[in-house]
């Protein structure tokens, strides 16, 4: 697994101290805030001329549709979210259901930060420092039956704290609550993180407090953000932006260079950071967002333009 370079890693003062830990051939962690650190990024094709995210753009640029459609929204009204206590459910075709609450999702699992590239499908990226558990790690203590062959993901429905579920104008016409999902395989890949945090501190309500899941070779629209209930099914689930415009949006949404958007091209995308929101700095997007090595060996004899 290739090491993201330091100009890669997204720049905050807090995190000089472990910036140090992070060059030093990718061994150790902070003994204060984690266990581990991994570098997640095995591009062979890997650039060297990304500038790093700053911080306030990763809190202050969001796509959380139930605070709201602009970039800003979810930073500004997310602000009162409650997001302890709560409560994750998982079910479906497991031997055993559980239900954690904050506690347990914070303690109960051996937590690592992973440097991951973020590729939203509307052709703009960031590198983001997350720190969480790898998703099999709750799957296996629910132990999934032979029939589990997809899991489906959903977040917190609740209107009187989501300006976005109130009214479907400010919520950008979903019908919510908001669904994702996942083939088992994918799910029980290594990459495929349960969040809790970034910047080695708990994850603010704009990010997806209090647990979010993140799938760095897909779409971010895939990392659906404050999850309540996982099940997982055989059936495979029907997504919320798939349900919403299936020509646009599909179930697998890796992201793809060579399957453009019917609205705009997803050959490269827009670096977020590098020299203000709206700045035209652009790279070259790559397959899987980077992560092909390691995972499109579980779509091997699958059509990716027609299973998009």
């Amino acid at each position: 697994m290739k090491k993201l370079l330091e100009n890669d890693i997204t720049d905050e003062q807090i995190f000089h101290q472990r910036r140090k830990i992070l060059t030093a051939l990718g061994i150790g962690g902070s003994s204060l805030l984690l266990p581990n650190v991994v570098y997640a990024d095995n591009s062979s094709t890997q650039t060297t001329s990304l500038k790093s995210t700053p911080e306030e753009n990763i809190i202050g640029y969001n796509n959380f549709y139930e605070f709201g459609v602009s970039k800003q929204d979810p930073q500004r009204y997310a602000k009162s979210f409650k997001t302890n206590p709560w409560k994750l459910t998982i079910d479906g075709e497991v031997n055993n259901p559980l239900t954690l609450d904050w506690d347990d999702l914070h303690q109960r699992f051996a937590t690592e930060e992973r440097i991951y590239r973020f590729r939203c499908v509307e052709a703009w990226s960031m590198v983001v420092p997350w720190l969480g558990f790898e998703l099999n790690q709750l799957l296996k203590l629910a132990d999934p039956t032979a029939n589990a062959k997809y899991v489906r993901f959903e977040t917190l429905y609740d209107p009187q704290q989501m300006p976005g579920q109130r009214d479907r104008y400010v919520g950008g016409g979903i019908d919510y609550p908001y669904v994702e999902g996942l083939t088992i395989q994918e799910a029980m890949h290594p990459l495929t993180l349960m969040a809790t945090g970034l910047y080695g501190k708990d994850l603010l309500p704009q990010n997806g407090a209090p647990i979010r899941l993140v799938v760095p070779w897909k779409y971010g629209f895939k990392s659906i953000k404050s999850i309540v209930k996982i099940t997982l099914t055989e059936q495979q689930p029907l997504n919320t932006w798939q349900r919403l415009a299936p020509n646009e949006y599909g179930f697998y949404a890796n992201v793809n260079p060579a399957v453009d958007h019917p609205r705009w091209s997803q050959a490269s995308e827009r670096i977020i950071g590098s020299g203000g929101l709206f700045s035209s700095k652009r790279q070259a997007t790559l397959p899987f967002n980077g992560y092909a090595d390691d995972v499109a060996w579980l779509y091997r004899g699958l059509d990716l333009k027609a299973n998009f």
